[in-house]
């Protein structure tokens, strides 16, 4: 009966959405999708005033019951030193090989790390109240994306959402392009770390020689764009402007250390080059912050950034008069975030009927937006991380740099659609155990199980949901009707 609901969901229309539609709609795209409380807080302040609140979320209380869960996770705030100091690798004697028993022992005891990170993000993504904060960090993040099981980045992988994406989700793209292009976790993910200029001083051991991978990925995917203008030549002279950017580990006590990152004057290539038809001429580190500053201003970074939101916000193939409105919005702005999204929030496109449930929803998306539904106080966030990566989408775990995609055609397909289905009889059930240790997970009766309100579901957004699905639902025996709204084509979509 679930796979029989699985039909198109999205209206082909050119109109302004209606007025009942509208604080769904905003709380499907600004927000992991609606709850009794948010639908509240949206008829208190207008649609317009969510919006100018959600901007600004040092306006918005934050919940203390999250913050008091936040502070027992003991390694979320650890700087970058002091996570390789307590759960990096051993120190070795000269020539003596690692032992593989405790090379093991170290890594399984560093995996605290990686849960505590995922946890964080999902009671965050559930619970804050400053949710559009969330969103721009699933956001960012992707678009600058880190693998965590890439040897150190597992133990850097929190600090990196903590000190490099979290704090500028809102502000001027060129002060988060820094702030990821210095932190030790980019810089081991790309390997810029080992970006040495051939027969530099420094040129010896693992540091042998020019590695383009940093350089090649910051125009392709963090500014300018696949088409941006830029050429071969342009990767290899921005690569050597980034020579010597680097990390120096806690234990090596080398000076020009900065929580963690480091300039290696001595593996720098000092000579001039050319980058994008402008000569930049030796200046060791700065070299490297002149080519961040023309990369976060150049006009393919501000249509890059712009197609980027708009498809994230309004739709996979965004209308292109919207994307150069926000473009230009980015360049005359000098790229202020906030601004470009204020100027989106505000488009007839993003208010447009036909993009009303236009995105297919990523599996995060969906996990986290079933979950808010619901209404479920969630102290077990295990069986979630799982429920993502049973769907292809677990957190920090995607292996390649240009992150998950948030498109439709990356996530619809068969059986993807049945792990979703699995996923929604879990919960809409009651059967998923996400209140800590229960009867269920302890091989007991889940006496404590039962089916989700599913009045309470439907009343989140009643007029989002076709003819063909209330009628499906309204028949169906009672233990069901949860699981179907939450495996419908219309939850499925934001």
């Amino acid at each position: 009966m679930l796979i029989g609901l699985l039909l198109p969901g999205v209206v082909a229309s050119a109109a302004p959405l209606d007025e009942s539609r509208r604080p769904a709609h905003v709380l499907n795209r600004l927000a992991f999708g609606p709850t009794t409380t948010d639908l509240e807080r949206v008829k208190t302040l207008g649609v317009e005033g969510y919006i100018a609140e959600q901007l600004d979320p040092a306006l918005i209380t934050p919940s203390a019951a999250l913050d008091q869960n936040l502070v027992r996770l003991t390694t979320l705030n650890l700087s970058v030193v002091a996570l390789y100091l307590e759960y990096g690798p051993t120190v070795r004697g000269r020539g003596q090989k690692p032992d593989r028993k405790v090379v093991r022992e170290t890594r399984q005891r560093a995996r605290v790390i990686l849960d505590e990170a995922s946890t964080a993000r999902l009671r965050r993504a559930i619970e804050s109240p400053r949710q559009l904060e969330e969103v721009m960090v699933d956001f960012w993040f992707n678009h600058f994306n880190v693998f965590a099981n890439k040897g150190l980045d597992h133990l850097w992988i929190g600090a990196y959402e903590r000190e490099a994406i979290r704090p500028h989700v809102f502000g001027r793209f060129r002060d988060l392009l820094g702030a990821t292009a210095r932190h030790p976790a980019m810089l081991f993910y790309l390997d810029n770390w080992q970006n040495t200029a051939p027969g530099s001083p420094g040129a010896r051991g693992r540091f042998k020689g020019l590695n383009e991978n940093y350089a090649r990925e910051l125009m392709e995917l963090h500014t300018l764009g696949v088409n941006g203008g830029y050429t071969q030549q342009d990767i290899i002279s921005l690569a050597r402007i980034f020579t010597g950017w680097g990390f120096v580990l806690p234990r090596a006590r080398a000076r020009g250390s900065q929580g963690g990152f480091r300039f290696d004057a001595a593996r720098h290539d000092a000579s001039e080059k050319v980058f994008l038809g402008r000569t930049i001429r030796g200046a060791g580190i700065e070299e490297g912050e002149q080519a961040l500053d023309m990369l976060a201003r150049h006009p393919s970074t501000a249509r890059h950034i712009a197609y980027k939101l708009a498809q994230y916000f309004v739709a996979d193939e965004p209308p292109a008069t919207l994307v150069e409105r926000l473009a230009g919005r980015f360049r005359d702005t000098d790229g202020d975030i906030r601004a470009v999204l204020k100027d989106l929030f505000a488009s007839p496109e993003f208010w447009d009927e036909r993009y009303f449930g236009a995105k297919f929803k990523t599996p995060y998306h969906y996990v986290v937006s079933a979950v808010r539904a619901s209404g479920v106080s969630v102290e077990n966030h295990r069986p979630l991380r799982g429920a993502l990566f049973h769907q292809g989408m677990p957190l920090y775990l995607c292996q390649t740099p240009d992150g998950y995609k948030n498109t439709e055609a990356a996530w619809l397909n068969p059986d993807a659609m049945m792990r979703r289905l699995s996923f929604a009889a879990a919960l809409g059930s009651g059967r998923l155990s996400l209140g800590g240790k229960t009867a269920l997970r302890s091989g007991g009766p889940d006496i404590a199980a039962k089916p989700l309100d599913a009045y309470r579901l439907m009343r989140l957004a009643a007029n989002h949901y076709s003819e063909n699905t209330r009628t499906t639902i309204a028949e169906a025996a009672p233990a069901l009707k949860a699981a179907l709204i939450l495996g419908s084509p219309e939850f499925m979509r934001r």
